[in-house]
């Protein structure tokens, strides 16, 4: 039987709306990869980006299918951005209701005397100001009042550290000398306090090139020596002075400038020895028990002769919470104890370089190329790490299908209107994260500039990005 053929007429004003429409579906289509093709070649003309290289990958969020792709399986350094990585894999090899415990308690010394005992466990939030159960001052207050309870039965001036199962070394391969010293250079150990911070304060003089003396830290350091080769620079000349501070040494110098006519300019340190400083805060607040000042005998153990007795657990804000900290306002340390912490629950020893190896092997499996994730640490610091865009943008992909994204979405902050982790070490910047268009198409970007001279290039980036918008 033959088809009946039916056609509809249309009067020429609709037909002409209709035309109109079609073209406009069709540029849309097409609008995203062409603008940043665009974009991206004016960035990259830039005499800014004359001896740099970029990569930009970006995916529709919903499809998996590629928008935009340059250089996106060239391994470059992605400071801060790398960090996305290191929360992902928490979530998933910690999950988000994970907590870090520290225990007290008592247990026998070598001597066989009842003396304190503390197992740490690596948790970068201890003594934390950024909760309120972890703030110095309610941490130490807790715990001298149990150790008071259990006073009659400590009989001994000794502090028994369990350190079984951890790495000694607290800071990673490929940190630099400039950074150690600083408050975002802190290394992570098994036993960390004030997110191993502290803040010095600088009183400059009144002219360019006078000295710059000292006016004090807080809190007061017990451990530690510093001196200022700090000199006195013009007037909003900023914050350009580093402490350099060797890995657990006891002697820092404080080098760079300050503005003219500060009388308590503050930068932040980290603490070398985060342990000792907690003991002897704790010894201060145990008054007016006086021989905890002056007679206490510190030992570490790697191995307990015998279980102790627990008489108080401290336990951290959950997982959810501490990446909320650590991707909001890309504290470095969180990174690194969380790496220790991955191999710690899952394999016994938390170190560096077991932790790397986890996150590796997790991606791998998930189909990554492990070559993609040449890593060094867990907060991108080392200006040694070489991960990709594409695979940043996969485990970007990967999180948005997981029941923990809303956190990890949350956590990230906001620059240029636009939800995205940023990266910032010496000529290299990136920015990675998630965009809703106007049209309602989703995306998921990763951008990182390796080797630009000069200052302002954010705001290049942001216009490349913009196109997404």
């Amino acid at each position: 039987m033959a088809m009946k053929k039916f056609f509809l007429v249309l009067p020429a004003k609709a037909l002409a709306a209709a035309g109109c429409l079609l073209l406009v579906a069709g540029l849309s289509a097409q609008t995203a990869s062409q603008r940043l093709q665009k974009a991206f070649q004016k960035f990259e003309s830039d005499s800014q980006l004359k001896h740099a290289i970029s990569s930009l990958y970006v995916i529709d969020a919903k499809t998996g299918e590629v928008v935009f792709d340059k250089n996106s399986q060239v391994g470059l350094a992605g400071a801060s951005t790398q960090k996305i990585i290191t929360a992902a894999t928490a979530f998933e090899l910690l999950g988000k209701d994970f907590r870090y415990k520290t225990e007290f308690g008592t247990g026998s010394d070598p001597e066989k005397s009842v003396a304190l005992w503390i197992k740490p466990s690596g948790d970068p939030t201890f003594g934390s100001w950024r909760w309120e159960a972890t703030k110095e001052e309610n941490v130490i207050k807790t715990v001298v009042n149990e150790i008071k309870k259990e006073n009659s039965r400590i009989q001994h001036e000794s502090v028994m550290i369990d350190a079984a199962g951890w790495s000694s070394q607290n800071i990673p391969d490929g940190w630099i000398w400039q950074d150690i010293g600083n408050y975002y250079g802190a290394g992570s150990d098994f036993f960390n306090w004030r997110e191993n911070q502290y803040d010095l304060f600088l009183k400059s003089g009144s002219k360019v090139g006078d000295e710059v003396s000292i006016a004090g830290t807080s809190p007061e350091l017990y451990t530690i020596r510093l001196y200022s080769e700090v000199r006195s620079a013009v007037k909003g000349s900023g914050d350009n002075a580093y402490i350099y501070l060797p890995d657990d040494g006891y002697v820092g110098i404080v080098r760079g400038t300050i503005p003219v006519d500060e009388d308590s300019f503050r930068i932040s340190g980290s603490i070398p020895n985060p342990m000792k400083q907690f003991l002897r805060t704790l010894e201060d607040s145990l008054a007016p028990r006086s021989y905890w000042k002056s007679n206490f005998v510190l030992t570490l153990f790697k191995r307990m002769l015998r279980s102790p007795t627990i008489f108080y657990t401290h336990y951290s804000p959950s997982l959810d919470s501490i990446i909320y900290w650590f991707l909001k306002k890309s504290v470095n340390l969180y990174g690194e104890a969380l790496l220790k912490t991955f191999s710690y629950e899952k394999q016994g020893f938390g170190s560096t370089d077991s932790g790397l190896v986890l996150v590796k092997k997790f991606w791998k499996e998930k189909g990554l190329d492990d070559d993609e994730l040449n890593l060094y640490d867990g907060s991108g610091l080392s200006p040694l790490n070489r991960i990709t865009t594409h695979a940043q943008v996969e485990v970007l992909k990967y999180a948005k299908s997981k029941d923990w994204f809303q956190y990890f979405y949350d956590a990230l902050p906001e620059f240029n209107g636009m939800k995205m982790k940023s990266g910032t070490i010496a000529d290299v910047k990136g920015f990675c994260g998630y965009q809703k268009s106007k049209d309602g198409k989703e995306y998921i970007f990763s951008f990182i500039v390796n080797n630009y001279s000069g200052s302002g290039i954010s705001s290049k980036i942001y216009k490349v990005l913009d196109e997404l918008k």
